[in-house]
């Protein structure tokens, strides 16, 4: 392995542990609250009172709640559409940010509070070594129209799982494809099982490849496959591998499981 190939993947380590651990990361989800579960309005543990609209979620507060919009205390009415950031939602509650989440037409709020449990034990990531026989040369084979599959989520729901094309690899001789989406900036997607997955890995993982170049060629570094987030807590929705997507070669490559003290 070159020092340079180690460098940066050291890199990479240290940059997702930090954004793992951060006080907003995913390892600081408390709760997703689906307001549909909640028609009085109230969910309990977080103040104010909250009701989803057709286009908007409804935030009805006042001083006693302590709660602020947009750095402001919070009072009256507020409408409130989907937030992208754990890190700059409009909603806070003491350190604790509130943010409200739009999916398949259903709304909920979600809890992010840096003194979670699952943040005060997190430990590290557990990693497979770096090895260069898992950077492989790669082709994205896009689809003529993009399709929409339902696959079961983290929570048990069912929900749709947008694929753009299929991304093939060789390892050992053998070519194997992953049904893949693409990203608002032209990287890959995809979700992914293997033959270590729930025994000597977490039970699926993420790989996010660049942008293919204009001839569909990528570079595929599996050394880099990535923990879904609802690895590090309970209140993610991540979607399960596609039809097609759990190969069954052992990728003892990219993180393992999570670590905790």
């Amino acid at each position: 392995m070159s020092t340079d190939a180690r460098e940066e993947w050291q890199d990479w380590r240290e940059r997702r542990r930090a954004a793992i651990s951060g006080p907003y990361g995913p390892l600081a989800l408390a709760g997703t609250h689906w307001l549909a579960d909640h028609p009085d309005g109230r969910i309990a543990g977080l103040p104010g009172h909250w009701t989803a609209g057709d286009d908007a979620v409804v935030l009805r507060a006042g001083p006693d709640d302590g709660l602020t919009v947009d750095n402001e205390p919070a009072a009256g009415e507020i409408r409130l559409g989907p937030d992208a950031d754990p890190a700059s939602t409009r909603v806070t509650s003491g350190e604790r940010h509130l943010l409200v989440l739009r999916r398949d037409g259903d709304w909920a709020v979600r809890d992010f509070d840096p003194e979670s449990k699952a943040r005060r034990s997190f430990a590290g990531i557990d990693v497979y070594g770096h090895d260069e026989r898992w950077v492989r040369p790669g082709l994205f084979r896009p689809y003529a129209q993009g399709r929409t599959i339902r696959v079961r989520n983290a929570d048990g729901q069912r929900r749709g799982l947008g694929l753009a094309g299929e991304l093939a690899f060789t390892l050992e001789g053998d070519e194997h494809t992953l049904q893949v989406a693409v990203e608002g900036d032209g990287s890959l997607w995809a979700v992914l099982a293997d033959a270590t997955s729930g025994t000597d890995s977490y039970r699926f993982r993420f790989l996010r490849p660049p942008a293919p170049a204009a001839d569909g060629t990528v570079t595929v570094d599996l050394n880099r496959i990535l923990l879904p987030p609802c690895a590090f807590a309970d209140h993610f929705l991540c979607p399960f591998p596609p039809p097609g997507n759990t190969l069954s070669v052992a990728l003892r490559a990219g993180e393992r499981n999570p670590t905790v003290r």
